[in-house]
């Protein structure tokens, strides 16, 4: 469990990278039409930095029970980053499609979106079983909810999921 926690900090990480420039005066949103206002590019950018970043310190700390080689730290933070805040955008694009408001709740998606497309990029290398997909989902769901109660508590997001 420790081991797909850790596989995944890049992608939790790089989830909760944007709310953080939501007051930066040049943070614009990628396409109010299509994703709505809360998906930006300065938060899109922010979220892919910290994901490479963040495998680049788990590559420093080269822990010996890692899942995935971090020889290649930039590609598998690149994967992490970029899945964790793609899958973000492809939800909103399916939330405005729908009809629901940016903001408003849509469990469990709102919790599992990044993280699915963090597994999405990174699975295949590291080599991931359904049954770690679902342990992953599942701790993913719960700790999602736990810390955006924390940040809205914060003032750092705006809702409670």
């Amino acid at each position: 469990m420790i081991q797909l926690l850790y596989l995944m900090a890049p992608a939790y990480l790089a989830n909760m990278a944007p709310p953080f420039t939501r007051f930066w005066p040049w943070n614009r949103p990628i396409s109010e039409r299509w994703f709505g206002t809360h998906k930006t590019v300065a938060g899109a950018a922010s979220g892919v930095i910290v994901g490479i970043a963040t495998a680049g310190i788990q590559h420093a700390i080269a822990w010996s029970g890692a899942l995935v080689r971090y020889d290649h730290w930039p590609l598998v933070g690149l994967l992490l980053g970029i899945g964790a805040i793609g899958g973000d955008v492809v939800k909103s694009f399916a939330k405005r499609r729908l009809g629901i408001a940016p903001g408003h709740r849509w469990i469990p998606f709102d919790q599992l979106d990044f993280v699915i497309g963090g597994l999405a990029l990174i699975a295949r290398q590291a080599g991931l079983s359904w049954s770690d997909v679902a342990t992953v989902l599942l701790l993913s769901f719960a700790g999602d909810l736990v810390v955006n109660q924390i940040a809205y508590r914060l003032g750092i997001r705006e809702t409670k999921w």
